[in-house]
């Protein structure tokens, strides 16, 4: 076990709030223990919001810890009122159980599943299922203060708006009957979870403590925030997925190496598995050179390998690299392709192809036709990696990568994508 795991966990940046740090210090420096951490299926794939937790749960994992994922097809069909203005739109039960699949399919990749701290993934439908209304509040609801239960943030920011539905502001007790269930069925004396979810975390140590007499424990991790308080995993296309048909390989990588220099120190704390010596010379390195974006390559790497593999990252890098022309565009396969320009501005034609400096104005890639057959004389103006010599040159055919796309580039980093329509 690791005597300074939480030191570790504090110095990335990854504890908002714990119930007892002391004792909480003590308990992961001693035997291994049992943790959890819930994921609800409300859509159909997990977001940058849950890569947080599941790496907190490998780092716990790899200091020799006890993993239990709890994927919630019960928490699931009732909503979380974490965070939200309005009430959730309850999910059919069939696709709340798709979705349970699909998300266990997803955490199992963060976690190892063999050798002597081997993790598991369990459903709360199990044990909250069987149980009936009256059993529910005579067992679990008798131990809950209502006052209490109205000061929990989640819950009263609701009440001087529309209200809540006591369908949600029961989400609570059933998170906190999760934890019971896993004390009692697994000796799990630890819950982590985002710092949006601290007065479900706290319900749960206080359930414990109400009826078995045994004193648990909770980590929230903190919000991850821009260095200008905004909120990160948002991209132009809308959420960061952890699904590559929601969020491409490419999509990923790119999020990550686009990085502002102010945030890629606390990216690289949060989501490296890199020693902290490792870190902070990626981080040295980006504020000596930062033109080279060493920091903001070696974190788009190692987090798209960790969430989509080592042979989609290589995909990305040589699309990356052939898109800036240091690789032979003809080779990338079209799904790569495809997801690469989809990043790019571009424009879409049918028929005749019009001729390159009609396309350079078409893309945006210049203001005007004259803008445009500037670059083409000054050298600065490329097709497929190919510069353009004459500012009347027509694109062929034959020039279509697979039949259907041209990339324009002005200059060394300025690209656009022309799409062919069928």
């Amino acid at each position: 076990m690791t005597a300074d795991l939480l030191d570790d966990l504090d110095w990335r940046g990854l504890i908002a709030h714990s119930t007892d740090p002391d004792s909480l210090r003590a308990v992961l420096a001693g035997d291994p223990i049992s943790f959890y951490c819930g994921f609800d299926p409300t859509a159909e794939s997990l977001h940058f919001g849950n890569l947080v937790q599941l790496v907190t749960m490998r780092r716990l994992q790899l200091a020799g810890h006890h993993p239990i994922a709890v994927v919630g097809g019960a928490t699931g069909l009732i909503g979380d009122p974490s965070g939200k203005s309005a009430e959730r739109n309850l999910n059919e039960a069939e696709v709340v159980g798709a979705w349970v699949e699909r998300i266990r399919g997803q955490v199992e990749r963060y976690l190892a599943f063999d050798g002597t701290n081997a993790a598991r993934i369990v459903n709360n439908l199990e044990w909250t299922a069987p149980l009936s209304a009256l059993d529910f509040l005579r067992e679990i609801g008798k131990h809950f203060s209502v006052n209490r239960m109205l000061d929990k943030e989640s819950v009263s920011a609701r009440l001087g708006g529309s209200g809540i539905s006591f369908t949600e502001f029961s989400y609570q007790v059933l998170q906190a009957l999760d934890y019971l269930e896993l004390h009692r069925r697994h000796g799990c004396v630890l819950q982590t979870g985002g710092s949006d979810q601290w007065g479900n975390l706290t319900a749960g140590v206080d359930l414990i403590r109400r009826v078995t007499g045994d004193t648990v424990h909770a980590l929230a991790t903190p919000l991850i925030t821009k260095a200008d308080g905004t909120k990160h995993g948002k991209t132009a296309g809308g959420t960061l997925w952890l699904d590559p048909q929601l969020t491409s390989p490419y999509a990923f990588y790119q999020y990550f190496v686009n990085a502002d220099d102010a945030d890629v120190a606390a990216l690289l704390k949060v989501f490296s598995f890199r020693s902290r010596a490792e870190i902070e010379a990626l981080v040295a390195a980006t504020v000596a050179r930062p033109e080279a974006r060493e920091a903001q390559q070696a974190l788009a790497a190692e987090l798209t390998t960790l969430v989509h593999g080592q042979y989609e990252t290589d995909r990305v890098l040589l699309a990356s690299r052939a898109l800036f022309g240091q690789g032979e565009l003809r080779d990338l396969d079209a799904p790569t392709l495809q997801a690469a320009l989809a990043e790019l501005p571009g424009t879409e034609v049918s028929g005749a192809l019009p001729s390159v400096v009609d396309l350079m104005v078409a893309t945006g890639l210049s203001e005007s036709r004259s803008a445009a057959r500037r670059a083409v004389t000054d050298g600065g103006a490329y097709v497929n990696n190919q510069r353009v010599t004459d500012a009347a040159q027509l694109p062929l055919e034959a020039d279509l990568l697979h039949g259907r796309w041209l990339v324009l580039r002005r200059g060394r980093r300025t690209l656009a994508r022309v799409e062919r329509l069928r």
